[in-house]
């Protein structure tokens, strides 16, 4: 861990959550959050204002957070702080600025993201069990409503499970099994959609095979999924896409209730258009304008040898005449220009060692 040089003098500032849990298994962590034992705000403006590579970027008063720069590097301080779930699921409301660490540790989600680690002494404190979690490699939540004030909690354990090979202790997969019986689809999905990018990002067959298995994608449809055959893990590192998160969420089916953009929406929409697939030009007319992330969610759910035979095969495949070609044979722009194309193509899909000349010589056949 990167100790910053900010000086506490009441050493009462901790670094916290995953920063801590990183360090301690000993792999890099890339943020860098800490906690103030008061009040966060007020700590920093007070007390960091004028050291040297110090500036405020962000400040949230409602949840007495403060984003920093130091050294160039980016760090969120907040205050320690207790928390009510006025509305389940939904984003929670501070009640309490500047409480104790035994405090503001039961609003965390699991105890291996519950320690903390003094910035001045380096002393680790523990005040929920997390250190025997993280020994044993047990996730566990800090109380039994957890799952229902947040249910995207859920799917951090999944993805904590997959990057550190840990299980959940048998009491939260009992909280877990039973959420899951009876969700409350009330709930924020910007944030649902922001931990599935994160845990399918992942890429890995184990962590989506978890998310069928255990019923977990119940938090994204009330319709039932069943597992594809294929090994999507093996398709992507095959033919790489730039949204992995999507393949894997796009097999659930109904992605109704997630903000998606419109260039996600797009790939869903294109998979949903294509149909039976019957011959090469077909396949390759389906699959020439749509990225490859639709022509994997076709691979994975429709048919699979229509996909790969664009996939390896015809998408090496290009007609070389161009609309000036057709200008110099006498040919005048209208649509039959994309009727000749299509032609030649079927004639290239045949032949794909047919030249430029002998795709001209084609046209001049049927002129």
């Amino acid at each position: 861990m990167e100790i910053i040089n900010i000086k506490d003098t009441s050493n009462k500032l901790y670094y916290v959550g995953g920063v801590v849990r990183d360090e301690l298994l000993g792999i890099e962590s890339f943020d860098i959050d800490m906690t103030y034992e008061g009040n966060a705000i007020e700590f920093v403006q007070q007390k960091l204002q004028g050291i040297e590579d110090f500036e405020i970027v962000q400040v949230n008063e409602p949840f007495g957070t403060v984003r920093v720069k130091v050294s160039g590097r980016e760090i969120d301080i907040a205050s320690t702080r207790e928390e009510v779930y006025e509305k389940k699921g939904h984003l929670p409301s501070v009640t309490r600025i500047g409480c104790s660490l035994k405090e503001d540790s039961m609003r965390r989600d699991f105890t291996v993201n519950a320690l903390y680690k003094s910035a001045v002494s380096g002393e680790i404190i523990d005040l929920t069990g997390g250190l025997d979690d993280l020994k044993n490699k047990t996730i566990r939540v800090l109380h039994d409503e957890s799952f229902i004030d947040d249910p995207t909690r859920i799917l951090r354990g999944l993805k904590f499970s997959i990057r550190f090979g840990f299980d959940l202790d048998e009491h939260t997969k009992k909280l877990q099994e039973n959420y899951l019986k009876n969700i409350n689809y009330d709930m924020c999905y910007k944030r649902v959609k922001k931990e599935l990018i994160e845990t399918f990002n992942l890429n890995s067959q184990a962590a989506f095979e978890k998310f069928i298995k255990q019923n977990i994608y119940k938090l994204v449809t009330e319709k039932d999924v069943i597992l594809p055959k294929e090994d999507i893990e093996e398709l992507i590192k095959e033919y790489p896409v730039e949204n992995v998160w999507l393949v894997y969420a796009g097999c659930i089916g109904d992605l109704s209730r997630l903000p998606l953009t419109k260039i996600e929406q797009k790939i869903l929409d294109d998979f949903n258009a294509i149909g039976e697939l019957k011959n090469d030009f077909e396949i390759y007319k389906a699959f020439e304008k749509v990225s490859t992330e639709t022509i994997l969610l076709y691979l994975i759910l429709k048919n699979k040898f229509a996909a790969k035979r664009y996939l390896e095969t015809l998408s090496k495949i290009k007609i070389e005449i161009t609309g000036e070609d057709l200008l110099k044979l006498g040919l005048k722009p209208s649509r039959k220009f994309s009727e000749i194309f299509d032609y030649v193509l079927v004639k290239k899909l045949e032949n794909p060692e047919l030249s430029k000349e002998d795709e001209i010589n084609i046209v001049r056949g049927i002129i």
